[in-house]
């Protein structure tokens, strides 16, 4: 099994459950223009975390990592009209380009871009009394994920969904004698994931174009 036969079943699955969507493939189309890192979630990824959304009947968005907007956009359809989407991005450029992304796509209106790194925004959040969050997205640096995780508990409610990308490295995880930075941060999460008592949680290995990874969800008790 190849990571080229991978990409051959994805652009299937993505033909057959999505089909051609201007606003996703202009926010992709950017991405690749500005040479942003290619590291935005598949179509059926980003399908995946829209319907999950719907699912919980979310209407409150966390999203930490925005890059092009590309995953902003897929969640903020989940949300209805006056629902909202906050989606923190370190970077000013990658912010600038998702925004107008997302104007491109019609919903400006729903997604509230703050621009500055993470663990200064969200206890930002903290401090302004947000509406706990009914779902959140973490799609950012691996070495600050336990951290990132740690803030998107409190920062939901009972019931919430919590979803971590990138979490098995290719299978790097099981080295814990690795010296790779992101490695070291996934297994950081990961050991803070099993004793979480806030949490039920589960991980999925999954093969994509992307190539081998996976992802952690939880479910706020």
């Amino acid at each position: 099994m190849s990571e080229e036969l991978w990409a051959t079943v994805d652009t299937y699955i993505n033909g057959v459950v999505i089909g051609r969507d201007a606003a996703l493939e202009a926010a992709a189309a950017s991405a690749a223009a500005a040479k942003l890192p290619p590291i935005s979630v598949t179509p059926a990824y980003g399908k995946l975390l829209h319907l999950i959304a719907k699912v919980r009947g979310a209407s409150r968005l966390l999203e930490i990592g925005t890059l092009a907007g590309y995953s902003t956009i897929w969640l903020a359809r989940a949300v209805p009209a006056d629902g909202r989407v906050i989606t923190i991005e370190s970077n000013p450029t990658h912010a600038g380009i998702a925004r107008a992304n997302i104007e491109r796509a019609g919903l400006a209106a729903r997604v509230d871009i703050r621009v500055g790194a993470a663990l200064d925004v969200l206890p930002q959040l903290a401090a302004d009394k947000q509406t706990p969050f009914d779902f959140t997205f973490i799609d950012a640096d691996r070495a600050r994920l336990a951290d990132y995780f740690d803030w998107a508990v409190r920062l939901s409610r009972s019931g919430s969904v919590i979803i971590v990308d990138n979490v098995v490295r290719k299978g790097a995880i099981v080295d814990a004698a690795s010296d790779n930075a992101d490695v070291k941060g996934v297994r950081r999460f990961n050991e803070q994931l099993k004793s979480d008592t806030r949490v039920d949680a589960t991980m999925i290995q999954t093969v994509s174009a992307k190539g081998y990874d996976g992802f952690a969800m939880a479910l706020v008790r």
